[in-house]
């Protein structure tokens, strides 16, 4: 059945596209939180194992609404690691960094995911497109928060 929302099909699949950009970048920032979840040590382990419980918990359910969001504008969200390693601009980590490795690698996370928004926000706003733009500001502005919770922890 044919959309009909008022925004155009050529629209809609630019917006997509972005977010689409965004599901990857989210999804592999909320690995590599789980990932540092589970292998973090040192004398704050305490607070960043818990810290990054809640973050990537936070992240879990950000994938869900980026792609439900996806999918309501009528386009397949990405949804397996080769996709996303293709459409993300993070890096998955390969190692087991320390602490402050780890801290540092996900202010850069956050920042990028922030970028990434950023870039699709413009694109949404100009198809008239309220509810990706509103995705997008409250995206923006938790992973800023979280970005400068973490970048505190290394001053």
């Amino acid at each position: 059945m044919k959309i009909d929302i008022g925004i155009g099909q050529k629209d809609r699949k630019k917006i997509a596209d972005g977010l689409s950009h965004l599901l990857a970048d989210t999804y592999t920032l909320y690995l590599k939180t789980h990932n540092f979840h589970w292998n973090v040590t040192g004398p704050m382990f305490n607070t960043l194992h818990t810290m990054f419980e809640t973050q990537y918990t936070e992240l879990a359910v950000a994938v869900d609404d980026i792609a439900e969001r996806i999918r309501a504008l009528g386009f397949p969200a990405p949804g397996t690691y080769s996709q996303y390693a293709r459409l993300s601009s993070i890096k998955e980590e390969e190692g087991v960094p320390d602490w402050k490795e780890m801290v540092k690698q996900l202010v850069e996370g956050h920042e990028a995911v922030v970028k990434t928004a950023r870039k699709v926000f413009p694109t949404a706003e100009a198809a008239g497109d309220e509810p990706t733009a509103d995705l997008l500001t409250q995206r923006m502005q938790l992973h800023e928060k979280t970005a400068w919770m973490l970048r505190s922890l290394l001053e």
